[in-house]
């Protein structure tokens, strides 16, 4: 071990740079820097860099990240050292000396709460249904995080709803983050880098959701050599190609997955289908020690068609230009012009006629991370957003259509917004990290809008007590680029760590956040068919406040980690819908919905085993959500007579156990066990016999629910020759999804029975058991 010697008053130097992977020189988001003698810890940004000032003098240096090994290397510090690391999954470190007890207290000291990270190695041990390893059904496995059920797509957070998740890949926001409506995500784990999921406590620079905020990073691709992998699996197949430009500067990746199920159904004679296919790119350059530029795209497509009835498609395409460039030793900046394009297609064959929507946004994002002092860190920038929204465009596609075509009105909104965001370490016990937003919102022209009597775009009928459409008195015509109206709010941001030891701290969080664009759709699980709406004059923005508290604890050397937190959140402006709502093709989408508010509340537990050939987790969460919409008038009763009632997505219950163990180097296993709360639904209380037909009367909304959810997963992976590391490299991937074949509950339906009369309830289920088998490759 080095002598280490400071002198009282001595210049401070700067040491900075970045981390990355010996093999492919990819940059390591969130790679840990200790300086052992002085017991610092810092970790890289976004970016893979980082930078601490340090007094003159002689410092061991450890690097360390998820997966990869350790290395320490000896810096001399007299003046500012630009010095970068490379960690290898191979490396082994030179001498046997116990870790220092920074590693364990990163996480501990640091102040950032309800945030989970996955790494790529860890979902792909994971079981999954038809053989695709899925970022979003991995993510299901960790406590807050739901979904409506099986075959559902999105996910939801803490009792909000699914198009409450701001989901970003590289920094470009997904509108639909499912293939085949829901049974794979829209994410190529060979693509992908880096996970990280914001439940609460989440940064000033993130805005425009309220729930959570998925943070995705593609690959930059191997700048050292040219490798393929890729995979074959019964339903769908990927393949990734990645290589240098420029060797040690420049790099390219390419990856491309496809569906073919459907062509078995065409063998059988089969006319449906239904299909995906997506492709990711990266390009990266590094100009000079102080500048790099990446551009990244994404194309996706679904087609689902039923004989020659209709036919759907849907997907996203996003590109996203960067330029990171270090103004300093302790400024670094990233400037981003990005390109997302949700689309929405239908055609009916048999009236006819194409239908085409979709929501298309232009993003300009400049932030900046100054490093201060050790103790004192700043995030700031800018981020100006606009939209253009299209309702529905109606073609016909026949001679002998009867269809006019006609474009419902374009909507378009600009969403500008400032933060600042500071990391503060007050003293050895107490770190904090607050910030605000300010953002802005404007719905903008061209556009009519509709004028009504009282501005009330929904009436009461209190004859029948119910609430009824509005006819309108008029309209207004706005111009292009006028302002139909305008939001501004600040969203303040804070997170507090109080270390009780080298083993334990205690966190707490508050954030505000807005979001100004609202999904119209009255399904618990968002559809292709949903359509995007920004806040105006009859809707207003949504507006959420969430406080969280948790302990954290270390165990036996981080061989376990535990954590527990709990939280309340409240919104307002959650939008509900009058009965009988449609929201297809509905220009005054205003006279059917009301602005009602929304609540969660809930306990989280985590437990994770590190360490060892078995590792794993259990994640176990008991919450609450519910939304109510009183009447606007001491005459109204609202929906459901105003009282709360538990939201679509509410699971009181949801245990999941997740495990891998490495038998040896050929053979490792994993396994999955969910347990959760039937989802709440509305069934019949009793009918009444009009004519012929019995008619249903429902109850309170949502005041039932469906039978228990749960599923056993089990998988194992089979490497031939662990042995060779180079050339052409194989292994056997062997699933088996629902183990016990359980026929969970999708839904329940009611109906007379044909022959006898008598009422009966019908059980849909997607899932049985699902057995398959993928091979992997690389070279």
């Amino acid at each position: 071990m080095l002598i280490f010697s400071v002198a009282f008053a001595q210049e401070e130097f700067t040491l900075s740079g970045t981390i990355s992977d010996s093999k492919s020189n990819e940059t390591l988001i969130g790679a840990n820097v200790y300086i052992l003698e002085l017991e610092k810890v810092i970790a890289t940004n976004e970016y893979g860099f980082y930078s601490i000032s340090l007094p003159e003098g002689s410092y061991t240096v450890e690097i360390s990240y998820v997966s990869f090994g350790t290395i320490r290397e000896n810096v001399v510090l007299d003046k500012d050292v630009r010095q970068n690391f490379q960690l290898s999954l191979d490396t082994k470190e030179l001498e046997e000396v116990v870790i220092s007890d920074n590693r364990k207290r990163a996480n501990i000291r640091k102040p950032e709460m309800s945030v989970n990270r996955l790494s790529v190695e860890e979902i792909k041990k994971m079981p999954v249904v038809l053989g695709e390893v899925d970022v979003i059904k991995s993510l299901l496995q960790l406590p807050g995080v739901t979904n409506a059920g099986e075959g559902a797509s999105g996910f939801n957070v803490r009792g909000g709803g699914a198009d409450q998740n701001l989901i970003l890949l590289d920094e470009a926001t997904i509108f639909n983050s499912s293939h085949l409506f829901g049974f794979f995500s829209v994410f190529n784990s060979d693509a992908i880098k880096n996970i990280k999921l914001y439940k609460g406590g989440i940064p000033a620079r993130f805005g425009g959701r309220v729930s959570s905020v998925l943070e995705i990073y593609q690959k930059e691709g191997n700048s050292k050599e040219f490798h393929m992998n890729g995979g074959i699996g019964l339903i769908s197949s990927r393949v990734m190609a990645e290589g240098p430009i420029s060797k040690d500067r420049g790099s390219f990746l390419i990856a491309g997955r496809a569906s073919y199920a459907h062509l078995f159904l065409k063998l059988a004679n089969q006319e449906n289908s239904a299909y995906f296919y997506d492709l990711n790119t990266k390009l990266s350059y590094k100009l000079n020690e102080n500048n790099n530029l990446y551009l990244s795209g994404y194309f996706g497509r679904d087609l689902f068609e039923i004989d020659d009835l209709f036919s759907n498609t849907y997907g996203n395409t996003i590109v996203n230009l960067r330029w990171n460039h270090l103004f300093s030793d302790k400024l670094f900046s990233n400037l981003s012009t990005i390109y997302s394009d949700y689309y929405y297609g239908l055609e009916l064959d048999i009236l006819d006629f194409k239908w085409d929507s979709g929501i298309k946004n232009y993003n300009f994002k400049y932030d900046l991370k100054h490093y201060i002092s050790n103790n004192f860190k700043l995030k700031y920038g800018i981020n100006a957003i606009y939209y253009d929204f299209n309702p529905g465009k109606i073609t016909p596609t026949g001679g002998l259509s009867s269809i006019n075509e006609r474009q419902l009105e374009k909507k378009y909104a600009f969403e500008p917004a400032i933060y600042i965001d500071a990391e503060h370490r007050l003293n050895d016990k107490i770190t904090m990290s607050y910030g605000i937003r300010y953002s802005m919102f404007y719905r903008l022209g061209a556009q009519t809008m509709n004028l009504y009597e009282n501005n009330q775009a929904v009436n009461y009928n209190s004859d029948l007590k119910i609430y009824e459409k509005a006819d309108p008195i008029g309209t207004k015509r706005y111009s292009g680029g006028q302002t139909i109206a305008d939001f501004n709010n600040l969203e303040p941001r804070a997170t507090f760590a109080y270390e009780l030891n080298n083993n334990q701290s205690i966190k707490a969080s508050y954030n505000r956040m807005v979001q100004y664009l609202n999904l119209l759709s009255n399904t618990s699980s968002p559809t292709p068919l949903d359509i995007w709406t920004p806040s105006g004059l009859f809707i207003e923005p949504q507006i959420l406040d969430q406080v969280a508290l948790g302990y954290f604890r270390n165990f036996n050397d981080d061989k376990y980690t535990f954590e527990v937190e709990t939280f309340y959140k409240k919104s307002k402006n959650r939008i509900d819908y009058i009965d009988g709502a449609d929201l297809i093709a509905n220009e005054a989408i205003e006279q059917v919905v009301l602005n009602g508010k929304a609540r969660a509340y809930g306990l989280e537990l985590l437990l994770r085993k590190n360490e060892g050939k078995l590792t794993g987790f259990i994640a176990y969460t008991l919450s609450r959500s519910e939304q109510k919409t009183p009447g606007r008038t001491a005459e109204e009763v609202g929906i459901n007579n105003g009282n709360w009632y538990r939201t679509g997505y509410d699971k009181t219950h949801d245990l999941s156990v997740t495990a891998s163990y490495e038998l040896n180097n050929k053979w490792s296993f994993g396994t999955i066990f969910s347990l959760q709360s039937g989802r709440a639904t509305t069934y019949p209380k009793g009918q009444y016999t009009y004519g012929d037909v019995n008619i249903p009367i429902y109850g309170d909304r949502n005041g039932d629910q469906l039978p228990a959810y749960h599923h056993l997963d089990i998988s194992a992976t089979y490497i031939p020759k662990p042995e060779k590391k180079t050339g052409w490299q194989g292994e056997w991937v062997f699933s088996i999804y629902n183990l016990y074949n359980r026929q969970n509950a999708a839904s329940m339906t009611f109906r007379q029975n044909e022959n006898t009369g008598a009422n009966e309830s019908v059980k849909t289920s997607i899932f049985g058991i699902v057995p398959s088998v993928t091979y992997n490759f690389k070279f």
